[in-house]
């Protein structure tokens, strides 16, 4: 029975024909087998959108290969739980109501947590002995780095404490250094929502963002709110809705804002352009972005150091993630490559993150043998910081290695990556 896909699989028939390519040829240049592709030409298989973007990257088709494959249906971000666990359950005052097993993770990640808090307080120790927000900050970039390292259900029932005591702390100091801790707070709040959408479950994590808002906005910093859209459309991202992230990233790049905060927007409208395939507006709203980070470098320590800290040129990196979505993949695995070499080894939350995008372009270009080479190596990584977002690729990489089943590598991977229980598809 010919499904929906069929106006996709006509127009690629009819551009594939008027290159002149034949089926096998068309087949070849987007590493797919001649079978599969006469399957989606004539409407019996749907295509997705890496599919699509190679297609169009191949036939100069500007996006409208990839315009025929349907996005998936809108949902309002942040009203439903995504993945199961309980970050998203609160208490009557507001705070997360941790379950058993996630209070005795909470005891492991005291005890880690606990040696380097000691490390940040003798190093904070040089200060004046009311710095206590000094302290916390100190404090906070050790969470970051054990973030970077650990599972993020190790790390966040200790960090969430320390939110809500840096917050309280705030509600019995003095106005200029309650501003000063609610703003500090704003951080910690922000980062544990980042940590729980690694842990999967995006309502939870926009709920935490929000929070993040309105903290800052009680301590005199209105900004962190165009951020938030930011972190919305990362989850719209990667749910694969362009239109959305399109709309929620342009949202947040007034020309009032920081110019940070402008040029993580500007990225992540990149990649929904990206996602839809749109080339000229995906390096539009990249030029953007490097316009706005050389502006906030200009100004010296950012007011926002909101987003990664570990990458040594974000948009550099964003641009190689982009060439994949737009069905370039050589060029992403070069570009992503150069760009992962600069990442500092213990980041290995975003080494994993990158290194997983790394491998599947260079799937996606045809080198299987080296994408299985790459994957082989983050495995291991990747089962130690538990990322939802790292998880969500490993499947991907499975689902394009199973159309190699006469490659070697592929047949040797496949099995660990189809029945691994924290990688396999449920």
């Amino acid at each position: 029975m010919v499904n929906s896909s069929a106006p996709f699989g006509r127009e690629l028939r009819r551009r594939r024909l008027d290159a002149g390519i034949t089926l096998a040829g068309l087949a070849g240049m987007v590493h797919y087998s001649k079978g599969q592709l006469s399957k989606i030409e004539r409407g019996f298989k749907s295509p997705g959108r890496e599919f699509a973007a190679m297609c169009d990257a191949t036939l100069g088709a500007g996006g409208a290969l990839a315009s025929l494959v349907p996005e998936p249906r809108s949902r309002e971000v942040g009203t439903e739980k995504v993945a199961s666990g309980d970050w998203s359950a609160l208490d009557e005052d507001g705070r997360p109501a941790l379950g058993r097993r996630r209070m005795l993770a909470g005891g492991a990640a005291a005890v880690v947590v606990g040696l380097g808090v000691a490390g940040s307080a003798a190093g904070a120790a040089h200060a004046d002995a009311g710095d206590v927000p000094g302290v916390f900050r100190s404090m906070f970039e050790q969470y970051r780095v054990l973030g970077q390292t650990l599972d993020s259900q190790l790390v966040l029932p200790a960090l969430i404490a320390q939110t809500r005591a840096v917050r309280e702390l705030a509600g019995h100091s003095g106005p200029g250094r309650r501003d000063e801790l609610l703003r500090l707070g704003s951080r910690y709040a922000e980062y544990v929502g980042w940590l729980v959408q690694e842990s999967g479950d995006d309502a939870a994590a926009l709920r935490w963002t929000e929070r993040a808002v309105e903290l800052a906005a009680a301590g005199g910093d209105p900004h962190l709110a165009a951020y938030a859209r930011v972190r919305r459309a990362l989850v719209t991202l990667y749910r694969g809705d362009a239109a959305q992230t399109v709309a929620l990233a342009g949202q947040a790049q007034e020309a009032a804002l920081p110019p940070r905060i402008r040029g993580l927007a500007a990225q992540r409208e990149a990649q929904g352009h990206a996602v839809a395939g749109d080339y000229d507006a995906t390096m539009r709203c990249l030029d953007r972005a490097r316009v706005s980070f050389a502006r906030d470098a200009e100004a010296g320590a950012s007011a926002h150091p909101v987003g990664t800290t570990h990458l040594s040129d974000p948009v550099a990196m964003v641009h190689g993630w982009c060439l994949y979505d737009l069905g370039r993949p050589r060029a992403a695995a070069e570009i992503i490559g150069r760009q992962l070499e600069q990442v500092p080894a213990h980041a290995l939350r975003t080494r994993a993150r990158f290194g997983m995008r790394h491998a599947l372009a260079h799937a996606a270009a045809g080198e299987v043998d080296h994408a299985c080479e790459l994957t082989d190596r983050l495995l291991d990584t990747a089962e130690a910081v538990n990322s939802a977002t790292v998880a969500s690729d490993i499947r991907r990489m499975a689902h394009t290695l199973a159309r190699h089943p006469r490659n070697a590598s592929a047949r040797a991977l496949l099995p660990e990556l189809s029945t691994h229980p924290r990688f396999a598809t449920s």
